[in-house]
């Protein structure tokens, strides 16, 4: 066990931290016509955001497969739309597509702005300038906090003092405990938003129209998708790894189910893993098998997300 990550991460669990996102794709929206614009390309409801919140949301193909998931920020004069690094040039290309004669313009401020997210039920206090709303990240109350680069350099160390300052390795623990997908590992863009559990944080089956609608609603109608975001939880001490198969009964196929993010949970004091299983898969102890060469394998158990609320 790493006992220094062991000790940062139940100080992180008790007292929150705080995590630089500034890497992520983000793109901003302006115009009078912003709200409505975005509101007809993202599966929830963007009319509901108000100055200092965030939601959650999916831009999907005509299909209703991903092309990407979100972050909306409301700001007083702008919607800001954050997505993985990967997206940047996709996402706009995306959004930019149907725009005709609304009055929206999209900026992209990747190399602009700074983004950090506090994990924590209090917001942030700074004398620096920046904006500053509302984020559930990590599966826990949180704050995001956007100012100018130009400007973070200077604000870094009254934003991180006294703070647990969460490093990439913890933050993908954290996201994993947390049974989030993320892009790249559970979604892209084959993937259709019910299988990945976005229908529970991303999807507004209320709303009006927006591209995907009636794909992404007749999933809801039909009742279930053929395979569904998962935890596992291995039995021992053997490590698992993302790309592993899982077998039934230590079988050779066909395969029941991946993993695709693995971590070791301090929490729980096993390896865990998200994966997708395939619908009326056996749910008892699976084989997980690597891909690679080493054909290591290892017994896990279905464990229902999140593994740590």
């Amino acid at each position: 066990m790493n006992h220094a990550g062991a000790a940062l991460y139940r100080e992180c669990r008790a007292h929150g931290g705080v995590v630089d996102l500034s890497d992520r794709t983000q793109l901003i929206l302006t115009g009078a016509d912003r709200v409505r614009y975005l509101n007809g390309q993202v599966t929830n409801d963007v009319r509901k955001l108000r100055p200092g919140q965030t939601q959650a949301a999916c831009v999907t193909t005509a299909k209703g497969k991903l092309c990407a998931d979100v972050f909306i920020t409301a700001q007083d004069d702008a919607l800001v739309v954050d997505a993985d690094p990967s997206l940047r040039e996709a996402l706009r290309a995306r959004l930019e597509r149907y725009i005709v004669a609304d009055d929206v313009a999209i900026e992209d401020a990747t190399e602009t702005q700074a983004l950090l997210h506090f994990i924590s039920s209090k917001a942030p206090a700074f004398a620096s300038d920046g904006y500053m709303a509302t984020a559930r990240r990590f599966g826990r109350e949180g704050w995001d906090v956007r100012m100018p680069r130009r400007n973070f350099a200077a604000a870094r160390e009254e934003l991180l003092a006294g703070r647990v300052v969460i490093d990439e390795a913890l933050a993908e623990l954290l996201r994993i405990e947390a049974g989030i997908p993320r892009w790249g590992r559970e979604l892209d863009e084959n993937t259709l938003p019910p299988e990945a559990g976005l229908d529970d944080t991303h999807i507004d089956y209320h709303k009006g129209c927006y591209i995907g609608q009636e794909t992404i609603s007749r999933l809801r109608s039909v009742g279930h998708v053929n395979r569904r975001l998962t935890g596992f939880v291995a039995e021992d001490a053997t490590p698992l790894a993302p790309g592993a198969g899982l077998y039934a009964g230590g079988g050779e196929a066909p395969a029941a189910g991946v993993l695709t993010s693995t971590a070791f949970s301090f929490a729980l004091e096993k390896a865990i893993a998200l994966g997708y299983l395939k619908r009326g898969s056996p749910t008892g102890a699976l084989h997980a098998r690597a891909a690679d060469a080493t054909g290591l394998s290892a017994v896990v158990t279905v464990q229902e997300l999140p593994f740590v609320s």
